[in-house]
């Protein structure tokens, strides 16, 4: 593993890249699909109101996602970022994407997702195994979430 990998990644991301990095190409598929699977279930408020979500366009399945900031202290830099989406069950990798994101980034502060570097996708060393138009649909996503996120805290 070399630090560049996870150079400027928050704790949990680069925890996640560092899995990746450290397993051969068939097991990295496997561990996607296992974040596939521990995607968490959108939250009633969303299942009933889904044209709350974004869609990101750039992903070949239909995923929605919204990031909330926890601002009771006024939204700011410090709101802690809640992640929520939607992915269906048969795009195992689409939603294995979000699976990381979410681990990786739900629960950090504002200004902690903002720094995150947006070549998150590549660090992960599946372009061996998963199209670049995929890999490029996670990186729409990360690019939603953090616009979400600035809109909001400069608000």
């Amino acid at each position: 593993m070399t630090a560049g990998a996870t150079a400027e990644l928050p704790e949990a991301l680069a925890a996640i890249v560092e899995d990746f990095t450290a397993l051969s190409q068939t097991d990295r598929l496997q561990l996607l699909l296992e974040f596939s699977q521990g995607l968490p279930d959108l939250p009633e408020r969303y299942t009933d109101h889904p044209e709350l979500l974004e869609p990101v366009p750039e992903c070949q399945s239909p995923i929605f996602l919204i990031a909330e900031l926890d601002d009771a202290g006024g939204a700011g830099p410090d709101s802690v970022v809640h992640l929520y989406f939607s992915a269906p069950a048969e795009a195992p990798t689409t939603r294995g994407f979000a699976g990381i994101l979410h681990e990786g980034l739900d629960g950090l502060t504002a200004a902690e997702v903002l720094a995150v570097p947006g070549d998150v996708s590549d660090r992960l060393g599946l372009a061996q195994a998963v199209s670049p138009l995929r890999l490029r649909g996670m990186g729409g996503m990360l690019g939603r979430i953090k616009r979400q996120v600035r809109e909001k805290t400069a608000g």
